[in-house]
């Protein structure tokens, strides 16, 4: 029996700019669906038979034409350019910085995240590399697109691409969190127990609960949104007019205060701080009051601050990083010898920055090193070479299957009103709670061992921690 293809588009001016394909196959039906000019997700279903197959196929394609989709001819439109910080960087005229060690990503890189354990970066061309702070590289895996960001979220860490997906990368293959609708362009995104805060290059915000579904989402007052940060309470979105806070749950807006273009954001947790065009890191209250800023040379392109915001860090359009004390004196200036820093983080007495080189820069911002650099006295860098085998490729619909149901905590996927719904088997666990777990694996009826399930920070739901294996 021959296998069935229909492949519909939808296009709009300003808007979206995705694809859906069915494919019919004996009793399999495939859908593949994503932005045009990308591969898409994939997902399969067994049916009884062709004739139900056919028939599932007929709904979901009747559903897309309802919505605007049109049949198509795969290749035709071209996929659109994904936006991206254009900047020239130039070279700081202040003595350089006492960088440690750097590791060559290959590519402009925006993502950044470091604890205890490790350090990672990710860059343009969908590289994620994790080093230890011995600055041996322990892992690469490659995403199918650009890594615009890397965020933490208790225990989770996501990293959020230009195919419109967030990856949860806690086990040992990324799976597919949250998938973003396919017209928005994401330039940040944020995430607190669950709900994801994105933002956009239209200056737009939207908030997504822990199924993947939109809470809401607002046009927002300016654009180019830089910025995005989540706490319990509220999303502070920054853009081109300045940095506005929503009610995470409804959207409401709360306070708008005008600062310069944002083009960074960070929090702490009273306060937030907007890096602008303006030359000048702003700290504001969580209520919208400025309480502070602290003044640049040049453009702000990232921020961040020690622990209670005791110093705070800025990287400027000429490659140069900055240290302000809480009150806004600065300490000093220095170069980073790799470019202008895109993303950074401070850790231990170590500022680390990925910059429009594509460098992960680990500095010593220790008193000692920094008075010892302003008089020209810097550490021989250590350059990090990358493996030279190729970064292993992301397959985030495969899934490991196990007849061992011994060790983890076991799930099943369940359909509810039209919905894929994921619930806890095992015992010991709230049957009518569900479970955040990863939309491209879900297949109904199929049941899962996953290594740990969490309650959520503020209850009512589990989230799915590590390693996924499907039960035979």
């Amino acid at each position: 029996m021959p296998q069935e293809t229909t492949y519909l588009e939808l296009s709009e001016v300003d808007g979206a700019h995705k694809f859906y394909e069915v494919a019919v196959d004996d009793a399999t039906l495939t859908v593949r669906y994503g932005r045009i000019g990308d591969q898409g997700q994939v997902k399969a279903s067994a049916y009884a038979d062709n004739a139900r197959a056919r028939a599932a196929a007929a709904k979901k394609i009747g559903e897309k034409v309802r919505k605007g989709y049109a049949p198509a001819v795969p290749g035709i439109r071209q996929k659109r350019s994904v936006s991206r910080r254009q900047i020239v960087s130039t070279r700081s005229t202040a003595r350089t910085a006492p960088v440690l060690w750097r590791y060559d990503s290959g590519a402009p890189a925006f993502g950044i995240f470091v604890d205890e354990q490790h350090c990672m970066v990710g860059n343009e061309h969908g590289v994620i590399t994790t080093l230890g702070h011995d600055a041996q590289v322990r892992s690469q895996v490659r995403l199918p697109d650009g890594v615009k960001c890397i965020v933490a979220d208790d225990a989770w860490v996501y990293a959020g691409c230009d195919d419109g997906n967030v990856y949860d990368l806690s086990g040992k293959v990324p799976r597919v969190a949250y998938a973003i609708a396919p017209e928005i362009d994401i330039y940040w995104l944020d995430i607190h127990d669950g709900v994801l805060g994105v933002s956009d290059a239209d200056g737009g915000i939207a908030a997504i609960d822990h199924e993947d579904e939109f809470l809401w989402r607002r046009p927002g007052r300016g654009r180019s949104a830089w910025m995005v940060r989540c706490d319990t309470d509220a999303l502070y979105h920054g853009h081109s007019q300045g940095v506005t806070g929503y009610d995470w749950r409804t959207g409401r807006e709360l306070w708008h205060t005008r600062t310069g273009s944002v083009l960074f954001g960070w929090q702490e947790r009273g306060s937030v701080f907007a890096g602008t065009g303006t030359r000048e890191v702003v700290r504001l209250a969580k209520d919208g009051r400025v309480e502070r800023s602290y003044r640049c040379d040049a453009p702000v392109f990232s921020c961040a601050t020690a622990e209670g915001g005791r110093f705070v860090f800025a990287g400027d359009s000429q490659s140069s990083i900055y240290c302000f004390d809480a009150a806004g004196t600065r300490l000093w200036k220095l170069g980073t010898g790799c470019g202008s820093a895109y993303s950074m983080q401070y850790h231990g007495d170590r500022l680390y920055v990925v910059t429009t080189g594509g460098h992960l820069a680990c500095i010593d911002a220790s008193e000692p090193a920094i008075r010892a650099a302003q008089s020209g006295d810097v550490p021989d860098v250590l350059d990090v070479k990358a493996p030279r085998q190729a970064p292993r490729t992301v397959e985030p619909t495969v899934v490991e299957v196990t007849s061992d149901a011994g060790a983890g905590v076991v799930v099943q996927c369940l359909t509810d009103r039209g919905r894929m719904r994921v619930q806890v088997v095992s015992d010991g666990y709230r049957r009518d709670w569900s479970v955040q777990f990863p939309k491209g694996i879900r297949e109904p009826g199929a049941r899962y061992l996953v290594t740990e399930v969490r309650e959520s920070g503020r209850g009512g739901f589990y989230r799915a921690y590590g390693d996924i294996r499907r039960l035979r």
